[in-house]
């Protein structure tokens, strides 16, 4: 398996600086605004739900091929909650929906393999100490 490398560099305060991630072909630039606002930029939580978006429709995606199913489309969206606690910002949440394209299954199966795969993808075992929910849609 292959390690993987993300750099974030940050200059200033909290309130008035300004940070920028790099990874792969990505450069994003971040802030307190575009973290705790609704500033341009992105976030830490963003690219937390792109990786969990991402893990899980590709942890899906092979469940499906396991069960001899042909996944034409898998669309996951996840839905990352930033909240105060006890006075600190902390990531409490992390809400999945999936809509997918999967010929010839049922909803059942559709339902229990999309399970299946919440529980396996990677990204969902290193969020496991926050709540991780799940609405799955056969398209």
């Amino acid at each position: 398996m292959a390690n993987r490398t993300a750099t974030a560099v940050w200059q200033g305060d909290l309130k008035t600086g300004k940070g920028t991630m790099h990874f792969a072909d990505y450069d994003g630039r971040f802030s307190f605004s575009s973290r705790f606002e609704e500033g341009a930029g992105t976030n830490p939580e963003e690219l937390l739900g792109a990786a969990h978006a991402g893990c899980y429709s590709m942890a899906f995606g092979n469940e499906l091929s396991k069960a001899g199913y042909n996944p034409e489309n898998i669309a996951t969206t996840a839905h990352i909650a930033l909240r105060q606690v006890e006075g600190h910002a902390k990531i409490v949440s992390s809400h999945l929906v999936v809509k997918a394209k999967v010929p010839g299954i049922s909803e059942d199966e559709f339902q229990k393999i999309a399970l299946a795969a919440k529980e396996g993808c990677p990204v969902s075992q290193a969020l496991a100490g926050l709540e991780i929910s799940l609405d799955a849609e056969l398209a």
